[in-house]
């Protein structure tokens, strides 16, 4: 079985279910685990590199690219012809953050011989799960599935029993863009609410959208999670300062209690296993009086108040410092 995997969270899956010796081909974003683009032929690019841009930038880089009416991804058309994989995963759940189910489809039609093209769109956290469990069927390892995905769901379990003894649930807003803002939907709002948190006007399964800066206001959160899609803990600390110099956000309640965390995006972002280490890091961060040790060194800065009342915005980073 030759498996081409042109998303992260398949690729994630895949590997989760012993099936790494099976993949032949990726995209350059499938980056866990680690070693994976050094193995692993990469046969879908993406022509923004958000690693190196600003939000604005790459915002700019997007526009044009979709404006032209090309795709931001190059796709090896050639490799696909050549490689015949039987099995191709893809995504139609956004056209930005991979290449998706069209372009695929539209590659693979004249092919010789035609792959079988699965299509994972997750919206919630149990979609997620099962997800996993669509992965496995395909791939005819029904039973590692079913034991990955008891084992998730026993964690997932876990935390809600230790939220049962919360004795209120903060408010909470989750950001997954800077400048311009954008608010975590899918299964953000689902995290957000099985970790603790109450969140208004969010669904679990709605879509992520483009907000205003006053509704952040309006949201009042009294913990604000910035975890920007396909962006590392440095990129948060290089876009923060807009976040700080927005009128009103001393007044936020999470600014002036310190209760501004930045969080590495790739246990939200990617919808697969993680997400439940994902789910149990915001426990930790909603209730830190319930649960301890679910953050990985690395994956989480908090704001210090103190520091932050008497910083201007152009050094909030600095305010930031490794949590817990």
């Amino acid at each position: 079985m030759k498996i081409c995997c042109l998303l992260p969270s398949g690729a994630e899956i895949l590997y989760a279910l012993g099936l790494a010796d099976s993949i032949i081909g990726v995209s350059d974003l499938c980056d866990y685990p680690p070693e994976i683009l050094q193995t692993k032929t990469v046969v879908s690019r993406s022509r923004v590199d958000p690693s190196v841009m600003s939000s604005e930038e790459v915002e700019a880089a997007l526009r044009d690219i979709l404006t032209k009416g090309e795709s931001p991804y190059e796709l090896d058309y050639e490799w696909l012809a050549r490689e015949l994989p039987d099995i191709v995963f893809t995504q139609d759940l956004c056209h930005i953050c991979e290449i998706d189910a069209g372009e695929v489809n539209l590659a693979v039609r004249g092919m010789s011989v035609q792959p079988r093209v699965v299509v994972l769109q997750p919206r919630t956290f149990a979609d997620i799960l099962d997800s996993i469990t669509e992965v496995g069927e395909v791939c005819c390892v029904p039973g590692r599935a079913a034991e990955l995905v008891a084992s998730l769901y026993e964690r997932a379990r876990t935390v809600a029993e230790k939220v049962k003894c919360a004795p209120f649930r903060p408010a909470v807003f989750s950001l997954e863009g800077i400048n311009p803002l954008v608010v975590g939907g899918h299964w953000i709002p689902d995290l957000l609410q099985r970790a603790g948190g109450s969140i208004a006007n969010l669904e679990p399964g709605c879509d992520a959208r483009r907000l205003d800066w006053q509704e952040v206001l309006e949201a009042n959160p009294d913990k604000l999670f910035v975890d920007l899609c396909s962006s590392d803990v440095d990129r948060h600390l290089r876009e923060v300062p807009w976040l700080a110099s927005q009128k009103g956000w001393q007044d936020i309640p999470a600014v002036a209690t310190g209760e501004v965390y930045l969080i590495d995006h790739s246990y939200f972002s990617c919808p697969g296993p993680r997400v439940v280490e994902g789910l149990e890091i915001l426990a930790e961060l909603t209730h830190p009086d319930l649960f301890s040790g679910r953050i990985p060194p690395g994956v989480a800065v908090k704001l210090d108040a103190d520091a932050a009342a008497r910083t201007p915005p152009e050094d909030i980073a600095s305010c930031f410092h490794p949590f817990p």
